[in-house]
């Protein structure tokens, strides 16, 4: 296993590259779009009517682009790990199956090549119309840290999005008197399935894996709109619509732990990692399922993390783990705090997995594996 650590756009810097280096990660997983321009990273659902900004300018990334990611960090001591998210604009018309949909497929296939060309093995993506949204922001984690949490019955979360936006982000200015977007399950089914089939035959051949992430929250629907992989079993089923290595998953640890009838996420976890399909981790914890939760450090939560990594270590998985959303710490950097203290916890589970002794969950898991 190797440490990896999640840097947005901004935060892609010397100081922050050697922050990752001193803290022990030895790869980055980059965030191209820019949710905070100009703002310090704070976790946040973003306002109403905007999410978490507008990306309405954003031009697809090139070669170019990709090229000079993997030499700057490279340059810096690290590896790319992956690139995580497609900027909404790029394919707002894949996701609500709009006029620009086949324009969009190929701008998506171009830049899936220059990845690959350029050396970046993984792109993360969320397949989503509402994103990430309806958190709320506050003192939930150990010592009144602060961290997000959700709590569907202090939201409205039939909510209608604004026009322009999708995945929490603006990608066009809005319309007067648009129609509320509505989409079922079984459309967004179909929009994955279409895309899975056109990208995942380039990925291959660019040596790119195309990794999905859950939804987060994991609710039934939002703002109008069915939610996808809201179900540990529904990774299987996005799996089997192109059965091959580049039709991977972003693993979040805590986006499984909330989903509701998911008694322990350690079967799924094994699963996964048996099938090899996993891209890179979401090395995070949290209290609670929906429809309410709140998100921890990553020792204090629901989920036994220590088991996961003798789940890994069992499985003998490779790739990167990387904390995702992190409580801010009471501190001149409450980010950098965060980020810290967790990848050191990593760093010790990772470094002593060999005597973190057997697994706990490995008999159960290979009964329900069998009868499955």
């Amino acid at each position: 296993m190797k440490i990896g650590l999640g840097l947005y756009r901004e935060s892609l810097t010397p100081n922050n590259f050697r922050f990752a280096r001193q803290a022990g990660a030895t790869h980055v997983v980059a965030h191209l779009t820019n949710y905070f321009r100009g703002r310090d990273p704070s976790l946040s659902a973003g306002s109403e009517k905007e999410g978490w900004g507008d990306c309405s300018t954003d031009e697809l990334w090139s070669y170019e682009d990709f090229a000079g990611l993997v030499k700057t960090v490279r340059d810096n001591g690290l590896e790319i790990a992956a690139i995580e998210n497609f900027s909404p604009r790029f394919w707002s018309d894949v996701l609500l199956d709009g006029p620009d949909r086949a324009k969009q497929i190929e701008g998506l296939k171009r830049l899936v090549r220059d990845a690959g060309r350029a050396g970046i093995p993984c792109i993360g993506y969320n397949f989503s119309i509402a994103g990430v949204w309806g958190w709320s922001r506050g003192p939930f984690a150990r010592g009144e840290a602060m961290s997000v949490g959700l709590d569907l019955a202090a939201i409205d979360p039939d909510l209608p999005l604004p026009d322009g936006v999708v995945w929490n982000m603006r990608y066009r200015p809005g319309r007067p008197d648009a129609s509320p977007v509505t989409v079922s399950s079984d459309e967004l089914w179909q929009r994955l399935g279409a895309f899975l089939r056109e990208l995942v035959p380039v990925a291959e051949e660019a040596g790119v894996v195309l990794a999905a992430h859950p939804d987060d929250p994991p609710a039934e629907t939002l703002r109008g709109t069915a939610r996808l992989v809201n179900r540990p079993q529904k990774y299987d089923r996005l799996m089997d619509i192109v059965d091959s290595s580049s039709n991977g998953l972003e693993l979040c640890l805590g986006s499984l732990q909330e989903m509701p009838g998911t008694d322990e996420i350690y079967g799924h976890v094994r699963r996964f990692a048996r099938r090899k399909r996993i891209g890179y981790i979401h090395f995070r914890n949290v209290r609670g399922k929906v429809p309410n939760y709140h998100e921890t450090f990553v020792d204090d939560g629901d989920i036994d993390m220590a088991e996961i990594v003798r789940i890994l270590r069992d499985e003998n998985y490779g790739g990167v783990i990387i904390p995702d959303h992190t409580p801010e710490m009471s501190c001149d950097a409450p980010w950098h705090a965060g980020k810290a203290f967790a990848l050191g916890y990593m760093r010790a589970l990772v470094q002593n997995a060999a005597a973190l002794g057997p697994s706990r969950t490995a008999q159960s898991t290979s009964i329900r594996m069998q009868a499955r």
